[in-house]
Parts: C-alpha cells; structure tokens; sequence
C-alpha cells in the first residue's frame, strides 16, 4: 500500500479512537439512568459509581490511544521500530473489542443507538487499524516533513 494512504489510515483509524472516546463520555449519563431506573434504588446506588467510573476511565483513555495512533502514523510508514510497535499493538488491542463485545454482551444491547454507534466505530477503527498496521509502505515518505506530519 503507498505511505501516503497508510498514514492517512492510520491517522483516520486514530480519529475512530478519539470518536469512540467521546461517543463513550456522551453514553455515560444514559448509563446512570439505565441504572437507576432498572434496579432498585440500594442496588443502584452500589452499582452507579463503579460503571460510571468505568465508563469514564475507558472514555478517556481512548483519547490518548487514538492520538498516539495518529502521532506514529507517518512514522510506522517509513518504518520506524517504535512506531510499528504503536500501531500494531493498537491495532491488535481494539481488534479484539468486537469479538470480546459480543462474546460477553451478545446483541441484546443492539437496540441502543450509542451502542450501536461504538460498536460500528469499533468495528471500523479494528478493520482499518489491522489494514494499515499490518501492511509493508511503497513508495517515498519522509516522516519529517512538515506538512506531512502536522495536523
């Protein structure tokens, strides 16, 4: 695949991560309402913090994720150590989401527009990651170049 469009891959696979951090962050109140209102006002009371902190611990580190991932990109493409480290152990990390999703959730929850909005994000930062993660660049990139690199 040419550098240019792996690190436009990689890069768009990164703004997936960040998209996916912030529909999380947007989901979490609906979670504490959802809870609140399918138990018991002692079991919600238990149960409310740890998801919420959950929920918003996840959300957040997508963000860091993602901007790494658009950081290394041009660097993965002309084939730095480093940077091939980044992308790919991003790339296999939320590659697992989608299988790890349904084996334990199912599709009950597919009737959640915000659930359905992460997994279709999920799905498609897995499949782009592992694409351009994995695959050998052709042709010249410099990853130094300003324009290049500089969002």
């Amino acid at each position: 695949m040419p550098a240019s469009t792996r690190v436009r891959l990689l890069r768009g696979s990164g703004v997936l991560l960040i998209l996916l951090g912030i529909v999380h962050l947007v989901a979490t109140p609906h979670i504490a309402t959802l809870i609140q209102h399918s138990a018991s006002r002692a079991a919600a009371d238990r149960l409310a913090p740890p998801m919420l902190l959950n929920h918003v611990l996840v959300g957040l580190l997508l963000f860091p994720l993602g901007y790494l991932t658009v950081y290394a990109a041009p660097y993965s493409a002309v084939g730095l150590a480093w940077a091939q480290v980044v992308v790919r152990t991003t790339a296999l990390t939320v590659a697992t989401l989608p299988v790890t999703l349904l084996a334990l959730m199912g599709v009950r929850y597919f009737d959640a527009p915000l659930f359905v909005l992460g997994a279709a994000v999920v799905v498609a930062a897995a499949a782009t990651l592992l694409v351009a993660a994995f695959s050998k660049s052709r042709g010249e990139f410099s990853a130094t170049t300003r324009d290049e690199t500089t969002a």
